[in-house]
């Protein structure tokens, strides 16, 4: 080994949302699904209750008026800013409770609506590569997520794959935040020179990693071939992680080689 070369890896570490997946099509269905259920079924209990349904809740409160209402939150509590759940329930509770519901109602059925998001949440369909790729790399690496989102990666299949995982911002520390990164690697017992971090941002998964001293694996399909800095490697897709792993010397798992 050069003074050049980097060191042996022994852990790598995973952005989730557009990484391992994509997400747009799963967020949008969850978003609006979520939505509409809260909106017919709290129609039907106020009726089956004697009370009016008219207007209806999403008539007040259109998805767009939703999402205004995180942001505002988001602004006013700034230290909840990435705790997406936090502010999705906080401001279905406020909206509910303008609606006409009293407030313990209202928590309830903010509640119920979250559950049911939580639901269409975890419908992610991680790209098929992924299972046999983290089956390969977990006999060579230790493995972690590290997401700003909120997909708790312990209610899917891959969670077996990942013995340490990391919701930044349910720790109040949403990426770019370098305490994520902190907390995985400690919990994996790897210094940042001795790990990889993969993820499709820029801002929050390459700059922070990079910063640290972590080598760094940008998933990014839609960028020219401009050389990138030293220790960042840009991928169009989280299946070619194996070649990069050979060309930097490092052990790759075998199924890609088949």
């Amino acid at each position: 080994m050069t003074m050049t070369d980097p060191l042996p890896l022994q852990a790598i570490t995973f952005d989730l949302d557009d990484t391992l997946w994509d997400n747009h099509g799963v967020m949008v269905a969850t978003e609006t699904g979520h939505y509409a259920w809260l909106d017919r079924e709290l129609a039907g209990w106020l009726q089956a209750h004697g009370r009016s349904t008219s207007p209806r809740f999403s008539e007040c409160f259109p998805l767009e008026s939703f999402e205004l209402r995180r942001r505002a939150l988001a602004h006013a509590h700034p230290l909840h800013r990435g705790h997406f759940t936090w502010l999705r329930e906080r401001a279905l509770t406020e909206m509910l409770g303008e609606y006409g519901l009293e407030p313990a109602t209202a928590e309830q059925w903010a509640r119920a609506a979250m559950a049911r998001f939580m639901e269409l949440r975890h419908r992610v369909e991680p790209h098929p590569e992924v299972e046999p790729l983290l089956t390969g790399l977990g006999r060579h690496y230790r493995l972690a997520s590290i997401t700003n989102g909120n997909v708790d990666i312990q209610r899917l299949a891959l969670g077996r794959h990942f013995p340490v995982a990391i919701a930044a911002g349910e720790i109040l520390a949403p990426k770019p935040d370098p305490r994520p990164f902190l907390a995985a690697l400690a919990r994996l017992g790897a210094s940042p020179a001795r790990a990889l971090h993969v993820g499709d941002s820029w801002r929050e998964d390459v700059e922070p990693a990079r910063r640290l001293g972590m080598q760094v694996a940008w998933i990014s399909p839609h960028v020219d071939d401009t050389p990138m800095p030293p220790g960042i490697h840009r991928l169009d897709h989280v299946r070619e992680l194996p070649a990069l792993l050979r060309r930097l010397g490092q052990p790759a798992p075998e199924w890609e080689l088949r």
